[in-house]
């Protein structure tokens, strides 16, 4: 068991359980799964440059990141069905705890200027999509040996029923979230 995860059973719990009154520990909101996603529009040219943000992305997540492909041609951006435009990968169970705890407790503390993350990725259904501009905030890429920096959006998906009670179970997790 994760240190995160740990402490989600041993604080997160008890303290969703006082705060929403749930009869039941199977109404307990949980994280369900940690999306990773970096888009390159520029790759359809390049075939460096997504061979490139795949090892990052691996590297990041610690699972192998896949290729995503077009599913339209768009002429106006030069375009075509099945061309790649981006890598992802999803984590789940202890990669995913992994994933968490080293973004909340290194990543976004080495983001410059940070002053919290706003809270307005909720979807509505209590689960949280983040964009990080650079992607280098991660410690398992050498700064120097990146040639440009990439954005990345990471989806937490969450068991929540709300929204409210989502920012209220990525709070007991640690999520620094703008006051």
């Amino acid at each position: 068991m994760t240190r995160l995860e740990k402490e989600y059973r041993e604080k997160a719990i008890p303290a969703l359980q006082k705060e929403f009154g749930y009869k039941s520990r199977m109404q307990i909101p949980g994280v369900v799964k940690v999306s990773l996603n970096i888009g390159l529009g520029a790759a359809s040219q390049n075939n460096k440059l997504m061979e490139e943000a795949v090892a990052e992305l691996t590297a990041i997540a610690g699972q192998k990141a896949t290729i995503t492909r077009a599913k339209k041609s768009i002429a106006a951006f030069k375009l075509r069905e099945g061309m790649p435009i981006g890598c992802r990968v999803t984590l789940r169970g202890s990669r995913m705890w992994d994933f968490l705890d080293k973004l909340v407790n290194f990543a976004l503390p080495r983001v410059r200027d940070f002053r919290g993350i706003p809270d307005r990725g909720f979807d509505g259904r209590g689960n949280f999509t983040l964009g990080i501009r650079e992607h280098t905030i991660f410690p398992e890429l050498d700064v120097d040996r990146v040639d440009n920096p990439k954005g990345m959006n990471i989806t937490i998906v969450t068991s929540a029923a709300s929204d409210r009670e989502g920012k209220h179970l990525l709070e007991q997790l640690g999520m620094p979230f703008r006051k």
